[in-house]
């Protein structure tokens, strides 16, 4: 007999896509088995009921037969000859009577009974199993969406136990059930090969009974093959017995080994650590789509990788559909409202983001080190796991923590080869090295045992702090978010150049030196190394404000300026070499150019790095070209005011002259006789205060003599 197809009991559990719809052919094939079963009982009930009727029939005829004597015809006469023969006739019909009655005893037991009992029986019992299945099915998936729906606060210990105990149950009552189910269904690809057989065989048998007066030739022919057969059906048996009695014990050991799973909590990490070198993946996630401009939806699906890609399939789909393209996308765990275990996968272009959701925190960090893996296009190789180990335990190499930091450097700085080697575990994480980095020693670069900084804190606290003071001196309220409070923001606001980028902070490190041109890819090597190594997955996204005084990063959210950089303080501004997304600048602290020491930023961003840096040299240059326009302009007013006083001077040394011309008339005035005569020979007497006049104009005299 050929082989027959079987259902994997083993993977019940998992439930995949692939699974339901192995699953979906088998009842496919129940259902043409149970249709063409109901009408080959159709069929045979009729041949059972033509020899019933033909059994029923010839006793009648031999009972009609045998009274043929008691007939009285009115125009017959009595015939002994007739008679005679008609008794010989009901004798042999009697005969083939009790042959019909022994072959319809013979067709019920051995051709209505098997397919009768496959019909009524093991047909049915796969429908009843199949109906358990669903509403089995149906409560795992309620039972779970409603644990996917617990909220984050601990405030529901009683709800959270119900909802563990209740995924814990319907878990496991669908995984009994379907490994049951299967095992029917398995079986019934024997039973159906014994109910067709087993009914043909005792048809056959009894027919052959039934014409034991026939040619032996024929019945010897007959004989040998359904003795064929026979043998046949019996070795089909053995082997469903024997079928049956391993998929049992699978169950059993499935059933034991299998309890642990059925909880959707996080294993013990001591015998289920998290595998961060697997290049493939596959399992049920939640995924949101957006139904409206605020509202979202969670829909359960079954994803799986694909070479580079990111596929999804629902339960009836024959294949899968993509989601998105992993080759250099980016991943990060997330924070959501109502959901955990979160994570966002973010395309090579930052056009499509996807929100998913896994079931534990264990199966989190796994799909986000697998995508991570992909992404750096590591499936590719020939032993990807191999290869994803090794670059994990490259990137382990590339951070080392502070006491071994001095001493491998001292062991690297001697020989040229541990500069190779040192270049190789870069280009593993980051970009190759350019040739001015494999001269430069690292120590000249970044400082050893330098602290990495993941989080958004301002490095500026000594001037948040002045600003505080001052602002606690002048009477103005300080704003707890940090924002300075000054006339800042109107001055951004004036800007010419004002332009918004979706950036995320990946981390900052404090340089030695910030005009080297390596000092930033050489900050991305160390940062990136640092989060694979400390698995920090989590990302700050702010809005980067590129305008003419300052670069802001604020609070999407908030609105809330984060971090305010003066442009002034901007040194240098580059992108990654592979990765465009990727970017960074470098700052002069605080205190000025006289530190040595300098703070590099770096971020992720959804568009293209050099956008970014390209528009922050925009805004330095249109700041440069400002500058030199207000210099300009101040010199002018400088001028203005000149030109201004001047004119005052000259309009004064005028009154002056003009004072001193006056006085000069009244001392001329002054100088004469003190009566002289009038025109009819009298004296003129001057008055008191004419006297006080002219005293008055010697005074102002003498006062513009001393003046000028």
């Amino acid at each position: 007999m050929p082989g027959i197809e079987k259902l994997p009991i083993e993977e019940t559990l998992e439930d995949s896509p692939q699974t339901r719809s192995l699953l979906g052919v088998f009842e496919e094939d129940t259902a043409a088995i149970s249709n063409y079963c109901t009408q080959l009982y159709q069929a045979m009930q009729r041949i059972y009921d033509a020899q019933n009727e033909l059994s029923a029939a010839t006793h009648l005829t031999s009972r009609l037969l045998k009274e043929y004597d008691k007939q009285r015809f009115p125009l017959g006469g009595d015939d002994e000859v007739m008679s005679s023969t008609l008794q010989q006739f009901a004798k042999v019909i009697d005969e083939l009577s009790s042959c019909h009655a022994v072959l319809s005893t013979q067709l019920a037991d051995a051709m209505m009974f098997p397919i009768t009992q496959f019909k009524e029986r093991d047909l049915k019992e796969i429908l009843t199993l199949k109906e358990v299945f669903q509403i089995a099915s149906d409560d795992h998936d309620t039972a779970i969406n409603r644990y996917s729906r617990l909220s984050k606060k601990r405030d529901n210990d009683k709800m959270r136990a119900e909802a563990v105990e209740d995924v814990y149950t319907s878990r496991k009552k669908q995984h009994q059930t379907m490994m049951h189910y299967f095992c029917s269904l398995n079986t019934l690809q024997y039973k159906k090969k014994t109910a067709l057989l087993e009914p043909l065989l005792g048809y056959m048998q009894a027919q052959i009974s039934f014409f034991k007066l026939g040619s032996e030739n024929l019945t010897q022919q007959w004989e040998d093959f359904l003795g064929t057969i026979g043998t046949s059906v019996q070795n089909v048996r053995r082997e469903m017995e024997e079928e049956v009695g391993q998929m049992q014990q699978t169950i059993q050991q499935m059933e034991m080994s299998c309890d642990p799973l059925y909880a959707p909590c996080d294993p013990d990490p001591a015998h289920s650590p998290v595998c961060r070198n697997l290049t493939r993946k596959q399992g049920y996630l939640y995924i949101r789509n957006k139904t409206g401009l605020v509202s979202s939806s969670w829909e359960r699906q079954y994803f799986f990788t694909q070479g580079g890609n990111l596929m999804q399939q629902g339960r009836g789909e024959v294949a899968g559909g993509l989601v998105t393209d992993l080759d250099n996308s980016s991943v990060m765990a997330v924070d959501s409202d109502d959901r955990r275990f979160c994570f966002q996968v973010t395309s090579f272009d930052g056009k499509k983001v996807v929100t998913l959701q896994a079931e534990s925190r264990k199966d989190c960090e796994e799909w986000i080190s697998t995508i991570n893996n992909i992404s750096k296009r590591i499936y590719l190789s020939e032993n990807a796991e191999e290869l994803a180990a090794r670059v994990n335990q490259s990137a382990l190499e590339a951070v080392t923590p502070s006491p071994s930091f001095q001493q491998r450097h001292e062991s690297m700085r001697p020989s040229s080869k541990g500069r190779v080697a040192r270049a190789s575990s870069i280009s593993s994480v980051g970009s190759e090295p350019s040739p001015a980095l494999s001269v430069l020693s690292l120590d000249a670069l970044v400082a050893p045992d330098t602290p990495i900084q993941f989080d958004i804190i301002s490095p500026v606290s000594e001037e948040n702090s002045g600003q505080s003071k001052t602002a606690a001196q002048s009477g103005r309220r300080s704003n707890p978010f940090g924002e300075s409070g000054d006339s800042t923001s109107e001055d951004s606001e004036d800007s010419i150049l004002h332009q918004l980028f979706i950036v995320r902070f990946l981390g900052s490190m404090e340089v030695r030196t910030a005009e080297s041109a390596d000092v930033i890819s050489e900050t991305m090597r160390q940062i990136l190394a640092a989060r694979a190594i400390h698995n920090i997955f989590r990302m700050t996204e702010s809005h980067l404000l590129v305008t003419c005084d300052c670069l802001k990063l604020i609070d999407p959210q908030t609105q809330v300026t984060r971090l305010r950089f003066p442009l002034s303080s901007v040194v240098q501004c580059s992108s990654h070499q592979d990765n465009k997304r990727l970017f960074g600048f470098v700052l002069h602290p605080a205190g000025g150019r006289g530190d040595s020491r300098a703070v590099c930023y770096i971020f992720e961003s959804n568009n293209d790095g050099e956008k970014i840096c390209d528009s922050i040299g925009l805004a330095k240059q249109i700041a440069f070209h400002s500058e030199m326009d207000r210099k300009a302009v101040e010199k002018r007013k400088e001028q203005d005011k000149a030109k201004e006083k001047q004119q005052e001077e000259l309009s004064k040394q005028k009154q002056i002259e003009k004072d001193l011309e006056e006085q000069s008339r009244l001392i001329a005035a002054s100088s004469r006789p003190a009566n002289p005569p009038a025109p009819d020979g009298q004296f003129l007497v001057l008055s008191n205060s004419q006297s006080e006049d002219s005293d008055a104009g010697e005074e102002g005299k003498k006062k513009g003599e001393s003046e000028a």
